[in-house]
């Protein structure tokens, strides 16, 4: 609990459950005990940024990626990319890039099920305010037992195909400066394709429960933690949407291009990072339009707002019908995250059964290398949104300078915009209950937000609220015991 000099007393949520990492919530109340301000807390300090510095070069694209558990792959490949740069490799060979990009959608695939299935289902089978001892992990693999072993199966397909392409399904070796180290071999490629069209049929029906979910409580979700946005991807030279590589849009809340085709190394010129005084992680916003205007979200909404296209069949098709539900205009409903989540999970599917019919894969043609430099810029897009790796090296092939920034943090503000806006809708001042604090914590995990960019935690983790007034009366304390 927290008094200040105007008399504002504290509620503290924390640990937030079902999320990468730890963090905590603060709703901050008057005298009236009216929501006056909310804030999420980034309270782990990671530091990667100064680790590497003085690692040589080469090591970097493995060294990073112990940033996550989970996503690895994200920063093994934005790394990689950047440093392609540095050792002047302009264009990759169609193996190494098919490889890289084979090995990209593996992992989209792999974290999107594990979100959707593990961490988001429980909410959206149970309900918000359904009993915390079923709405879990556990209540859906003993309710909906189909649907937890395909989110399992889903998963191991995706680090599959990670292994085969990255050595490991967990911090792999496969990306190399200039390239990859290994091809497809046929023999994996042809267990890749025989399990397929279960998957891809998986992959559909999540899709489908996904859209079915947002269209049933569309008028609920329309002001559930949901506000009007900037949005900020990557996209290919024609509008594509393109997970691995691509240059820099981003729209506003009605779809204006704020700026378009900003090629990676010049992302300096326009986006920006704040630091605030009460959370570790940075607050990102778009330079022209300053910090009050400027914050954007990124992730599988925001990527479906700014492409202007999505080239596979089935994505592109449920990229028209969720638009639809604004007439054509970005989503800015939140909890939207869940169904552009699902689509993003499918053309992942049809991209990687593209890849694995192309003789490419099995190419021996692995690394290029040009002009030495000493400066590189790696962006993609991970399964949490945008990428931003960006590197110098000296003479002496040692990391001097390291700058990440990493997808969460894009969605800091937009994270704390849904907090506040879920607490002034749910709490009363009074009463703190499980309904209510496991809404502001469905409002975060809307944008899947790896808050130490490290692994999940498993089960639910302890949380206590409690509800003090402003002269220091404990009013309401809420206990809830870890698994």
């Amino acid at each position: 609990m927290e008094t200040t000099g105007s008399k504002l007393k504290r509620v503290v949520i924390e640990p937030v459950t079902r999320v990468e990492g730890h963090g905590k919530v603060t709703l901050h109340l008057d005298e009236e005990g009216k929501l006056h301000d909310a804030r999420l807390h980034i309270v782990e300090f990671r530091g990667f940024e100064r680790f590497i510095q003085g690692r040589p070069y080469w090591e970097v694209p493995v060294l990073v990626q112990r940033l996550c558990g989970i996503c690895p792959v994200s920063h093994h490949l934005a790394a990689a990319k950047a440093m392609d740069m540095i050792v002047g490799a302009e264009k990759l060979t169609p193996t190494g890039e098919k490889m890289r990009r084979l090995m990209h959608y593996g992992q989209t695939l792999q974290s999107h099920a594990l979100h959707f299935f593990h961490l988001v289902s429980p909410d959206l089978l149970f309900g918000f305010d359904a009993d915390p001892a079923v709405r879990n992990v556990i209540g859906v693999a003993m309710k909906h037992k189909d649907l937890a072993v395909q989110g399992v199966m889903m998963r191991k397909y995706g680090q599959e195909i990670i292994k085969a392409t990255a050595g490991k399904k967990i911090h792999g070796t496969g990306a190399i400066p200039g390239g990859i180290n290994k091809s497809l071999s046929l023999e994996e490629r042809d267990g890749f394709l025989k399990g397929l069209g279960q998957i891809k049929e998986w992959a559909e029906g999540a899709l489908a429960l996904a859209r079915k979910y947002t269209e049933d409580h569309l008028k609920e979700l329309a002001g559930f933690g949901s506000f009007d946005s900037n949005h900020l991807s990557i996209v290919r030279e024609d509008g594509a949407m393109d997970l691995y590589d691509g240059n820099l849009r981003a729209i506003d809340s009605e779809g204006k291009k704020i700026f378009d085709q900003v090629a990676p190394v010049d992302y300096l010129k326009h986006i920006k990072e704040e630091v605030r005084s009460w959370s570790y992680m940075k607050f990102p916003f778009i330079e022209s339009l300053g910090t009050e205007k400027g914050w954007y979200r990124v992730g599988p909404l925001a990527r479906v707002n700014t492409c202007d296209f999505i080239d596979t069949p089935v994505a592109e098709k449920e990229r028209k019908e969720l638009l639809q539900l604004t007439n054509g205009k970005p989503n800015n409903i939140t909890m939207a995250y869940h169904w552009a989540r699902m689509i993003e999970l499918v053309h992942s599917l049809e991209k990687i059964a593209e890849l694995l019919n192309d003789k490419d894969l099995q190419g021996s043609d692995l690394v290029v290398q040009g002009e030495r430099r000493h400066e590189g810029v790696g962006i993609l897009e991970a399964p949490r949104g945008t990428l931003f790796h960006h590197y110098r090296v000296n003479d002496d092939d040692q990391i001097e300078m390291a700058n990440l920034i990493v997808s969460t943090t894009s969605n800091n503000e937009p994270m704390n915009r849904a907090v506040t806006s879920v607490a002034k809708q749910y709490f009363d001042g009074r009463a703190v209950t499980e309904g209510m604090l496991n809404r502001i914590e469905v409002a975060i995990r809307a944008y899947d937000p790896c808050l130490s960019c490290a692994t999940h935690a498993l089960g639910r983790m302890p949380l206590t609220v409690a509800v003090y007034d402003h002269q220091g009366k404990l009013l309401d304390r809420v206990v809830r015991e870890g698994e």
